[in-house]
């Protein structure tokens, strides 16, 4: 694909991106004015963003982007984004709190996770795959701790339906990696899964989820197939 396709391309998602970033404010109005907590329906517009921008992102990456330099581009210009959003007082308040950061840390950690694993491992489909838990995966986490628990918490609920989403992604995206990992696959869902319920300080799950994920891929890119 030529350059200027690609950046055709490249521009057609950022525009995306910020059209689901702005959209958010009407279903966060919509809840709010049904009675809903403005924090919980911030949690839910958080998990929304996380699919619909980072997780469909993620998917058309590999279809359409055929150089890892463009994921790390459009990365780190939506960390600048939301960084800036919070520190000149301009915070988009129906995703966006006031006391962290975390969607600034998940666009920097989708930006580093793609485009690092694409170039240590040559294969986009793959590169794609711990973002994919953290979008898809936190968010259904984060929806269904929302939804049944009713606040922001870490409970096992969550971790369940993370786990129903995460197998499947990694089974299948590892089974058609060169050579084919599909059990590796697996366990950096496990991992993905199990890694989300902590937080250390500054660092959070979507440091966690990328990180831990990435790393049993290299490791079964090394070791090979299992079985």
């Amino acid at each position: 694909m030529s350059f200027s396709s690609q950046l055709w391309w490249a521009i057609g998602m950022g525009l995306y991106v910020l059209a689901v970033l702005f959209g958010t404010l009407i279903p966060y109005r919509a809840m709010v004015a049904r009675g809903m907590e403005p924090i919980r329906a911030v949690y839910y517009n958080r998990k929304i963003v996380h699919m619909l921008a980072g997780g469909v992102g993620s998917l058309a990456v590999p279809l359409v982007f055929t150089d890892p330099w463009w994921p790390l581009i459009a990365g780190l210009l939506f960390t600048l984004f939301t960084l800036l959003a919070h520190r000149l007082g301009l915070r988009m308040y129906w995703f966006q709190t006031p006391d962290n950061t975390n969607d600034v840390k998940f666009a920097l950690m989708w930006g580093l996770s793609v485009s690092g694993l694409w170039w240590l491992l040559g294969d986009p489909w793959l590169a794609i795959l711990p973002a994919l838990y953290m979008a898809f995966g936190d968010g259904v986490t984060g929806i269904a701790r929302n939804a049944l628990v009713r606040r922001r918490s870490k409970s096992p609920i969550g971790n369940l339906f993370m786990l129903i989403v995460c197998v499947p992604l990694g089974w299948v995206i590892g089974g058609q990696a060169d050579p084919s990992i599909p059990w590796w696959g697996v366990a950096s869902a496990v991992v993905a899964t199990w890694i989300e319920r902590y937080e250390f300080g500054p660092i959070d799950d979507n440091v966690l989820i990328t990180v831990a994920a990435s790393a049993v891929l290299l490791l079964g890119s090394v070791a090979g197939r299992i079985g």
